[in-house]
């Protein structure tokens, strides 16, 4: 390729095309490919290449804790978690259709993990994603609303397609939690999809809250086309302070890159 070329690519911004272009030419000249063939590959390798930094762009906006997959989760480990349940989800079909998953069940049993996994396959889907602690939350609003910007930190949490609520249930929370999550679900409710995790039993929401009426609020709403996943059974964390050969080893194996239960783009 001489400069010429590679000066007018850079200035174009074609930077995946200018990678392939010389093995493109070798392929063209052995397949004797004609003009609009050889077209259509270097645009697919441009492609390719902006589909991938978009897709890691959108994987560093959502924030995730840590980036998991579900290629990397022990299902043998926790019978009660029914894997086509979770690559059902991880399809995306809940998202397109605006509805609310909800995983319950007792710390140490994959929660986070899932969930995050589930946002990974959303990003790789075509979805936009944006993961969040509870306490998280609360701390962008309480810290905003004295700035008066509680507006803004709200469009942050309206805009993803898919908004992850990890931790729910830790500990109580501080007081006006319920009104934030309240505005957040009620604003989202039929038009986005949000996906929660809780260790404790619904029930126990007023007390979390500290507002009994807002807990039945935004149960009444986040519940009404929601998907509940419960999980029972033994704590990942645990095994490992058991098993001395698993300390300092991640619970899951590391993402795979062609891993990808998601067919279907987002429309």
């Amino acid at each position: 390729m001489n400069e010429s070329l590679q000066t007018a690519l850079r200035k174009l911004r074609l930077s995946g095309l200018a990678e392939s272009l010389d093995v493109r030419l070798q392929e063209a000249a052995g397949h004797q490919l004609n003009h609009a063939e050889f077209l259509e590959l270097i645009l697919q390798d441009e492609l390719a290449v902006r589909q991938d930094r978009l897709v890691n762009r959108r994987i560093k906006a959502a924030g995730f804790r840590d980036q998991r997959t579900l290629d990397g989760f022990d299902f043998a480990f926790n019978p009660s978690i029914k894997r086509k349940q979770v690559f059902d989800l991880a399809a995306g079909r809940f998202i397109r259709d605006a509805r609310d998953v909800l995983l319950l069940g007792p710390p140490g049993v994959g929660k986070s993990h899932l969930v995050q996994a589930v946002g990974y396959q959303a990003i790789r889907a075509g979805f936009t994603v944006l993961y969040r602690s509870i306490f998280d939350i609360v701390r962008d609003f309480l810290h905003d609303e004295t700035l008066g910007g509680d507006e803004r930190v709200l469009a942050r949490y309206l805009k993803p397609d898919l908004l992850i609520i990890d931790d729910m249930g830790m500990k109580q929370l501080p007081k006006r939690s319920g009104e934030y999550l309240f505005e957040i679900i009620m604003r989202r409710y039929e038009t986005r999809s949000t996906m929660m995790t809780s260790n404790r039993p619904l029930e126990d929401w007023g007390k979390l809250i500290g507002d009994v009426p807002s807990a039945t609020a935004i149960l009444d709403r986040f519940l009404h086309h929601a998907e509940i996943v419960t999980i029972t059974g033994k704590s990942y964390r645990l095994r490992e302070q058991a098993d001395p050969k698993r300390r300092g080893k991640p619970a899951h194996t590391a993402p795979a890159k062609d891993e990808t239960p998601c067919e279907t783009p987002a429309q």
